[in-house]
């Protein structure tokens, strides 16, 4: 049961974890603009991966697509790429993960088949979920290193303030952050429920051993296996002359001058 539920509420965060990635990479706030210290106040800029916004003070907002790829710098490039992969890979594993739940029973699917496929999807949670914290991370990462030096240009020279517009955290780059870790915490679910998933058979194989060759003596020919310990009677073939076997009490019988005739 514990580990229906596991499975379950690893699918369930994932699954929000995905959306939010998705919601994110379509959002146009990863970047607003900052109005600290603005005397600009009437028209608001704010930027996203695929295109940048204008709003105005009256409600009117215009966008505009960013319509290169090459002119576009390389580290925004690779934030686009790393989203795009995180979204992919959390669609399949959502795919793979829906046929691999314990609660649905699909023809004559093994436990360990379902097991693997919940392993799998586990771990392509966890791939999504760091792509998108990384790639939040680093845009992040250039708007900060982006307004330090608008900044520094702002107050340059004699004191005189330029205007210039700088740029801060959007409200997508939190939805990333909370979506990747909602993604890495539903892949770990769903790999930690995999363990339960897998028959008891399986984990533990019984590994069977021969006995020593001190307990098993092999002979060949007309003659029977023994055991090794029991006591052997040697027969003498002569004439008149036969070893009879020991007695009860322990001791040995020879034979009488009867026995010869």
């Amino acid at each position: 049961m514990s580990v229906t539920i596991c499975q379950s509420m690893g699918f369930v965060v994932s699954a929000l974890g995905i959306g939010g990635i998705i919601a994110s990479t379509c959002m146009d706030q990863w970047s607003t603009q900052d109005l600290y210290n603005n005397p600009v106040t009437a028209v608001f800029n704010y930027q996203g991966l695929w295109r940048t916004c204008v709003r105005e003070s009256s409600g009117f907002t215009e966008c505009r697509g960013y319509f290169t790829i090459l002119g576009l710098p390389a580290m925004f490039q690779a934030v686009r790429a790393l989203m795009i992969v995180g979204i992919v890979l959390g669609i399949l594993g959502l795919l793979v993960c829906i046929f691999a739940l314990k609660c649905i029973r699909i023809g004559s699917m093994e436990d360990s088949a379902k097991a693997n496929m919940t392993l799998t999807s586990g771990i392509m949670f966890i791939v999504a979920g760091l792509c998108a914290i990384t790639g939040v991370s680093v845009f992040a990462n250039m708007l900060v290193t982006n307004f330090w030096m608008s900044t520094a240009n702002m107050y340059q020279g004699m004191g005189i303030q330029n205007v210039q517009n700088r740029y801060t955290f959007g409200s997508a780059l939190f939805v990333g952050w909370v979506a990747g870790g909602l993604a890495l915490v539903g892949g770990i679910m769903m790999c930690l429920a995999c363990r339960g998933l897998i028959p008891e058979e399986s984990r533990y194989k019984a590994v069977s051993y021969n006995a020593s060759g001190r307990n098993i003596s092999y002979r060949t020919g007309p003659y029977k296996v023994g055991s090794g310990y029991e006591p052997e009677t040697k027969t003498r073939k002569g004439a008149g002359y036969e070893e009879a076997a020991r007695s009860e009490d322990g001791r040995r019988s020879y034979p009488s001058k009867y026995d010869y005739v």
